[in-house]
Formats: C-alpha cells, sequence, structure tokens
C-alpha cells in the first residue's frame, strides 16, 4: 500500500469522486493523522476508559453467581442482566432488534454519527488504544511518516517489533473478552489452564478472533468505517438539514485566507492552516461538508478551537452544529422534533425492559393428547387427556403444581405433580373431568393456572371437547 501525506483535493467539485484514504489508482492511502489536543479529545478519552472498564469487566460481573451478560449462540443460551432467555423468548429479541434499528434512525436523525466518536468500539480501541501506543513509540505524524518512508535499520525494527508484539497482545486479550461473552468465563478458563488438545474448537475460536482484531486495528483501521461498516452510508438517507453533526461554518469562514499573507478584507476566519485535515483520522477535509468518512471524532473542533486560540478569534469555527442552524445563525438548540424523536425512542426502550423484567420464569404449553377422543365417565361427566411441557427459565429447581380454575372442574396429573430443574423442561400428562353442564358445544374453553409452591407462575388457556348438545 501506497504511504504518503494526504493532502487537500485540488478541486473542490472533485472531492466526493472517492473516500479520502484511497488515490486515483485504486491503492490504499496510509493516514498519519496529527495527535489531537483539547477538551473534546479529554473528554472522549476518559469516556472511553469508562466504557473499556465496563467491557473488559463484563464477562466477570455476576448477578447471583450468574454472569451479567452470555450470549451463547452455538448452544443457544443467553443472559442478560443475570436472567436467562430461551429460543421461546424470541419475541424480546424481535422488539430489541427492532428497537435497536428504530433507535440508529432517531438516534442518527437527531445527533448524526455521534455513537462512532463517542462509544463505537471501533473508534474507542483504534483512537484510544492503539493509535496512542503508536504516539508513544513512533512518535507524531511527521515522525511517523518518516519511520515509514526510512529503510529498514535497528530504530526500525525494534520500533516495529515492539508496536506489533503489543499489538497482538492487546488483540489476544480483546479476542478473550469477546470470547467470553459467548462460552463464559468458566469455559475460557478451562480453554486458558487445560492442554489445548482437549479444546481444540475454542483454542481455534480464540486464536481467530485475536488475528481478525490485530489485522483490523493494526493494519485495515479506518477502512473498516469507510468500507465495511453501512453506518457511514446510511447518512445520505438519514440525515437532514437539521441533524447535529461536526460541522465547519462556512458563513463564518468563508472566504479563506491568512490576514498576515493576503490584505483582502473579505477573508473570512478561516485561515486555511489545513490543521483539521492533519488531525482528521479519516484523512478528510471537513470544510467540504458532511462525507461518509467523518466519524464524527470531534478531532477538527479541538485542532480548529486552538488555532482560533492563538490567532484572537472566537472558537466554534467547526463545531457541533446543524447545516440550518449555521445558514441562519441560529445557536444549538433542543427544539420539539429532537424531543419528539427521542420520547418515542425513550419509549420503545421503556416497553422493551418492561417485557424484559415482566417475563415469566417457566412456559408452559398444554395441548390436548393427539389422537384422543373424550370420554364419559359416569353420569354426564367428561374427561380428555392433555399432555404439558414446562420450561424452566431459571437457575433454580422447580417443582410444579397444576390447578383448573375455569371451568369448575378436577384436574389429575398421571404420576403425580412435576418437577423440574433449573434451565430445563419437562413434560407430563393430566386428566381434566368436567360435569356436562360446563359444556359448551364440542368445545370449551379451560383455563389453568401453573403454580410452584403457593406462587402462581402463570395461566395457561387451552379447550375442552365434550359431545354435540
Amino acid at each position: 500500500m501506497e504511504k504518503r501525506k494526504l493532502t487537500n483535493i485540488d478541486s473542490p467539485s472533485e472531492y466526493r469522486d472517492r473516500i479520502a484514504s484511497i488515490d486515483d489508482s485504486g491503492k490504499r492511502v496510509w493516514i498519519f493523522p496529527r495527535k489531537p489536543k483539547g477538551r473534546f479529545y479529554d473528554a472522549r478519552t476518559w469516556f472511553s476508559y469508562f466504557l473499556l472498564a465496563i467491557m473488559f469487566a463484563g464477562p466477570f460481573i455476576t448477578i447471583n453467581g450468574r454472569p451479567l451478560l452470555l450470549l451463547n449462540i452455538l448452544e443457544r443460551k443467553f443472559i442478560i442482566f443475570g436472567m436467562a432467555f430461551w429460543p421461546q423468548d424470541s419475541y424480546i429479541f424481535v422488539l430489541a432488534t427492532l428497537t435497536f434499528i428504530v433507535g440508529i434512525i432517531l438516534f442518527t436523525v437527531i445527533f448524526g454519527r455521534l455513537f462512532c466518536g463517542w462509544a463505537c468500539p471501533q473508534t474507542i480501541f483504534l483512537e484510544m488504544v492503539f493509535r496512542k501506543i503508536e504516539y508513544l513509540i513512533d512518535g507524531n505524524a511527521n515522525s511517523q511518516r518518516k519511520l515509514s518512508e526510512q529503510a529498514w535499520n535497528s530504530e526500525k525494527i525494534f520500533k516495529r517489533g515492539l508496536k506489533h508484539t503489543i499489538y497482538f497482545a492487546l488483540s489476544f486479550l480483546i479476542g478473550n473478552t469477546f470470547l467470553a461473552y459467548i462460552i463464559g468465563k468458566d469455559e475460557l478458563f478451562k480453554i486458558i489452564s487445560e492442554p489445548v488438545s482437549e479444546h481444540m474448537t475454542g483454542f481455534s475460536i480464540m486464536l481467530i478472533f485475536s488475528f481478525l482484531f490485530y489485522y483490523v486495528f493494526a493494519f485495515f483501521r479506518e477502512q473498516a468505517c469507510t468500507q465495511v461498516c453501512p453506518y457511514g452510508r446510511f447518512q445520505s438517507v438519514l440525515l437532514d438539514d437539521k441533524s447535529i453533526v461536526v460541522a465547519y461554518d462556512f458563513v463564518r469562514g468563508e472566504e479563506r485566507g491568512n490576514p498576515k499573507k493576503q490584505s483582502n478584507e473579505t477573508l473570512g476566519d478561516c485561515i486555511d492552516c489545513n490543521q483539521c485535515v492533519e488531525v482528521c483520522p479519516t484523512g478528510i477535509d471537513i470544510r467540504n461538508g458532511t462525507q461518509l468518512e467523518c466519524v464524527n471524532c470531534t478531532a477538527c473542533i479541538d485542532a480548529c478551537d486552538t488555532v482560533m486560540d492563538k490567532v484572537n478569534k472566537p472558537r466554534g469555527l467547526i463545531r457541533y452544529a446543524s447545516f440550518d442552524g449555521i445558514k441562519t445563525g441560529e445557536k444549538l438548540s433542543i427544539n420539539f422534533r429532537n424531543m419528539g424523536y427521542t420520547a418515542m425512542l425513550t419509549l420503545l426502550t421503556l416497553f422493551f425492559f418492561f417485557l424484559l423484567f415482566t417475563r415469566t420464569d417457566v412456559e408452559t404449553t398444554i395441548l390436548r393428547s393427539y389422537g384422543t377422543l373424550y370420554q364419559e365417565v359416569g353420569d354426564n361427566h367428561f374427561t380428555n387427556l392433555y399432555t404439558v411441557r414446562v420450561l424452566n427459565k431459571t437457575f433454580d429447581k422447580m417443582p410444579i403444581r397444576l390447578e383448573l380454575i375455569e371451568p369448575t372442574g378436577d384436574l389429575t396429573m398421571v404420576g403425580g405433580d412435576l418437577a423440574i430443574k433449573e434451565q430445563d423442561k419437562t413434560e407430563g400428562a393430566f386428566f381434566i373431568n368436567l360435569d356436562g353442564k360446563h359444556l359448551k358445544g364440542t368445545e370449551t374453553k379451560v383455563k389453568v393456572a401453573v403454580y410452584t409452591g403457593d406462587r402462581l407462575l402463570e395461566t395457561v388457556k387451552t379447550s375442552f371437547m365434550g359431545p354435540r348438545n
């Protein structure tokens, strides 16, 4: 891949013809962004550390001895906030997916790519972990560029070797952490501590994760955002003139030029120092407007504010703003539109958590036994045979008792009451005996209560077959 210094594209009419990290021949242009400094960068750094602490601690946080989060797709075993979920709870995941999609749409319409710049794992790891290590070992942008272009010698071998060793060690740690979210920390410790031959599948997945993260953060880098992630392309249909993005104030900034070198009185506040381009991790010029490569990382805001301080001009030439806000001169504010979209997203999220925390501990299915008819017993009394399947979603053993609550009648279990192990399911059979006076034609609705001890878990409706009136 070609490694050279990025420069502004000469013609403003051509800047959207290609992404900034690809040259005219289609070759990769390696980006050497200058290290950002400023209030937004400091805030993002501390927020990133907070999120990283949560991510790495997540697999080891337990609630009542159960993991906070476990997404074991292979065994279809999911634990969220210490609660076990089964494929039967798929409606909750469907709602969660819909909430997530709607959330992306509403959030992007209002706040642009705020998530990308502040909370996306790709941005956090690349800019706040791997890039910081690169600055520490290779130096700032000019030193990195010089090191890349120089011949291989002892200095370059040492720095490259040290950097990539640390990169792979971090990737190995990240890969293990992600694996712990899938198989659980106990299984992960077994893979680490026991002979490799006993856990070849788990060990192979661990290596795949490690090399994948190493490749992404050491080589692929910003290409994950500009070529793989579809979120940047969603902007073209999700953003509008009222969306809040990292934007250049073209009203205040144009016409660009350095007043020390030009005596033109119509010059704007932008002195064309190019610092916003030098710090951009995706190599774009924010002054060209919103572009799919922009992840709203705020590095250009900090760089521009520093320059504005030096030339005694007010900050905010590059800032969080909407296109309409810049054009009309209105200050950033929360309007009815933003409040309405936020309220919609809040309601969806609350409804999701309502379903999450109000779901039953068991899931019971009651069906009349296949191929059986009613039987008449005694004077105007009838019985039906039923099968029952009960799924225990909890981590405790649970005795199960069934009771007929509507209409009046008798329920007799075959073989006694049920007992289910933790996170297991069981089946049984029972008879329902009803007086003919309660029957309503060939099918009568009945309601069965499911108890564990004296606690009602749920009620299940089924039908009772009887003779024609």
